[in-house]
């Protein structure tokens, strides 16, 4: 038990950062609008990367990249980039506000929440909705580091009720899961065998969450997707496809959720 707990609690490892350069470029456009791109500046990047996705288009650009260059390729994938960005918007994406938020999304449904002031800030789930602290002075911040602890809290407790159900069927334990807001992927298994999933899976309905949790435990049996990986997945979640399709069908806005309640 003691081992499991400290699986649970286990986060990131200690490293140390790399510098990233980070600022806005207008595309222009037809109409004669603009378009912001964010440029990115990574010097762990090799080549150029344009992705879009609910937060916007973001152009990635190697140590040795010229802004010249950025520039050209922007241009030359304009069309592109105008019609990624509509077919990703998302209305009624809102980030969290104290004492005006009134739903919080938690295991497929809106639960409401109840605002109150207090020596320090915490969100908890109070019956059947959630009651958020809030100390006095805190600021938006704040407020986002303390939701983001609540879901983080809650998908831990999630994965702790799962996963010794699964433990004595696998070759070994995941060494440690942690929580991330993922851009694409759900989950993944890294080659040390640290589990990551994405923290807006806890907004999704409980056996979509599972699967994913299944899915990337049964990667300690294949680590790849063979037909015998899958049979491994359908022995344990026997409704993996309907999950799958949950995803196809509602994963961008759960996703998009999150995101905007994080953002600042």
């Amino acid at each position: 038990m003691t081992s499991l707990l400290r699986l649970l609690r286990s986060g990131d490892p200690p490293s140390k950062p790399r510098p990233l350069q980070r600022d806005t470029v207008d595309v222009p456009l037809a109409d004669g609008g603009c378009l912001p791109v964010l440029r990115v500046r990574d010097p762990r990047a090799t080549r150029m990367r344009l992705t879009v996705d609910e937060r916007g288009a973001r152009l990635t650009l190697p140590a040795r990249a010229s802004l010249a260059s950025g520039d050209r390729f922007l241009r030359a994938h304009r069309a592109w980039i105008v019609e990624q960005v509509g077919l990703h918007a998302i209305d009624g994406i809102a980030p969290l506000e104290r004492d005006r938020t009134r739903v919080l999304p938690l295991r497929g449904e809106d639960l409401p929440v109840r605002w109150q002031a207090g020596p320090f800030s915490r969100a908890m789930r109070e019956g059947d909705g959630i009651a958020f602290t809030h100390a006095a002075r805190i600021g938006d911040a704040g407020l986002r580091r303390t939701l983001r602890d609540f879901y983080e809290g809650e998908a831990r407790a999630d994965v702790g009720r799962w996963l010794p159900r699964w433990l004595p069927g696998l070759p070994r334990p995941p060494a440690r899961i942690r929580f991330k807001v993922m851009s694409s992927q759900w989950g993944s298994l890294a080659p040390d065998d640290a589990l990551s999933l994405d923290l807006s899976l806890v907004l999704a309905r409980p056996s979509a969450f599972h699967y994913v949790l299944v899915h990337e435990l049964c990667h300690l049996v294949h680590a790849d997707h063979s037909p015998a990986f899958w049979r491994e997945v359908e022995a344990r979640c026997p409704d993996w496809r309907g999950e799958r399709d949950y995803f196809h069908d509602h994963g961008r806005r759960i996703k998009a959720r999150l995101r905007g309640l994080l953002s600042g």
